[in-house]
C-alpha cells in the first residue's frame, strides 16, 4: 500500500472530509431529491399544490408529463436554433431558455477571465505591503448589498440615469452621438452588470493560483532568450490553468440559474431558466413543471462540475508521482 493511500486511511483525514460530504447531504441532495420527487407530480389545488406520489391505496403514480413537456419539439426547436437562415427559434420555449442562459453563462464567463486575468497577474505580483489593499478592493463590493448594486447600475444605465443625464449631453455636442445612449434593459446591460457581479468570483482563484507561481521560472525563461509574451503562454498560464478552471466555474454555474440581474435589467428578450422558474413556481402555481426545470438544470451544471472534479483528481494523482 502507498504511502498516499494510507495518509486517506487516516481517520482524522477521514472526518475532515466527512464533515463537508455531510453538509452536502443535508443542503444539497435531501432538496434535490425533494424536488425530483415533485417532478413526477402532477399540478393540484390543493396545498402543497401537486399530487402525493402514492395513492390512498400505496400505489405508486409517477407522471412523466412534465418531462413531456419539456422535450416537446425538441428535434425541430434544436435544428431551427442551429439553423442561421430559419429565422425562427423553435416552439420549444425551454430550449430557448436553457441556450440563452448558457449562452449568457458562457459570455460572462469569458469576459470575467479576459478582465480578471490581468487584474490577476497584477496582484499577485504587486508588493506585498498593498497587496492585501488590492485584495480588499476586490471584495469591497460584498460589503453592500447585492441587491443595491444591481439598483445602482439602474440609476446609472436608465434611459434618465445618470449616464444620460450628465455624459450623454456633452457626446451629443460633440457629434458623437446623435440621441440618448439606450443602454438599459438590453443584452448589454444584462452582460455588463453580470461581469460586475461575478468578477470577483474569477480574479480571487486566479490571484491564489498565480501568487504561488515561482519567478525564478521566468526569470528562467527571460535568461533563455524567451520573450515575455511567450514565456506567459509557455510557463504563466498552463501554471494557472487550474485556477482558471476553478474561477470559470464559480462564474459560470450561478450565471446559468441568475435570476435578480435578467429581471432587473436583462429586458423581456432575455429570458433565462431563472425567470422561467420563478414564473413558474410563482405566477403558475405549477410546482411540478418548476421542479422538472430546476432538476434538468442542475443536472445541466453537474456535468462540468464532474468533469472539473476529475481533472483535479488526474492532477493530483499526477502530481503525486
Amino acid at each position: 500500500m502507498s504511502v498516499n493511500i494510507k495518509r486517506r486511511l487516516r481517520p482524522g483525514r477521514k472526518l475532515v472530509i466527512g464533515v463537508p460530504f455531510v453538509w452536502l447531504l443535508l443542503l444539497f441532495l435531501v432538496p434535490f431529491f425533494i424536488v425530483l420527487k415533485i417532478s413526477f407530480a402532477e399540478q393540484d389545488l390543493r396545498i402543497p399544490p401537486f399530487t402525493p406520489l402514492f395513492d390512498e391505496q400505496g400505489n405508486l403514480h409517477i407522471v412523466w408529463q412534465n418531462y413531456k413537456d419539456m422535450f416537446a419539439d425538441f428535434g425541430s426547436s434544436l435544428a431551427a436554433m442551429l439553423n442561421p437562415f430559419s429565422g425562427s427559434n423553435g416552439e420549444n420555449i425551454y430550449l430557448l431558455t436553457y441556450w440563452l442562459s448558457v449562452k449568457t453563462a458562457l459570455l460572462t464567463t469569458v469576459i470575467c477571465l479576459l478582465v480578471g486575468y490581468p487584474m490577476a497577474y497584477a496582484i499577485a505580483r504587486a508588493h506585498p505591503s498593498i497587496r492585501n489593499t488590492l485584495l480588499l478592493a476586490i471584495m469591497l463590493p460584498f460589503w453592500t448589498s447585492f441587491l443595491l448594486r444591481v439598483y445602482a447600475w439602474m440609476g446609472l444605465l436608465g434611459q434618465n440615469g445618470i449616464i444620460n443625464n450628465y455624459i450623454t449631453p456633452y457626446l451629443i455636442q460633440w457629434g458623437i452621438v446623435d440621441k440618448p445612449l439606450d443602454l438599459f434593459y438590453n443584452n448589454f446591460s444584462l452582460v455588463l452588470v453580470m461581469v460586475y457581479a461575478y468578477l470577483p468570483f474569477m480574479i480571487l482563484p486566479l490571484y491564489t493560483q498565480l501568487v504561488k507561481l515561482d519567478g525564478r521560472l521566468l526569470e528562467a525563461a527571460a535568461d533563455l532568450g524567451a520573450h515575455p509574451l511567450k514565456a506567459f503562454f509557455t510557463i504563466t498560464l498552463p501554471l494557472s490553468k487550474t485556477g482558471i478552471i476553478a474561477g470559470s466555474m464559480l462564474v459560470f454555474i450561478p450565471s446559468v440559474g441568475e435570476y435578480v440581474i435578467p429581471e432587473l435589467v436583462g429586458g423581456p428578450d432575455n429570458l433565462m431558466i431563472g425567470k422561467v422558474l420563478w414564473q413558474a413556481f410563482f405566477d403558475q402555481n405549477n410546482w411540478p413543471l418548476a421542479a422538472a426545470v430546476a432538476v434538468v438544470m442542475v443536472l445541466l451544471l453537474v456535468v462540468p462540475m464532474a468533469l472539473f472534479q476529475r481533472y483535479e483528481e488526474r492532477e493530483l494523482e499526477e502530481g503525486g508521482k
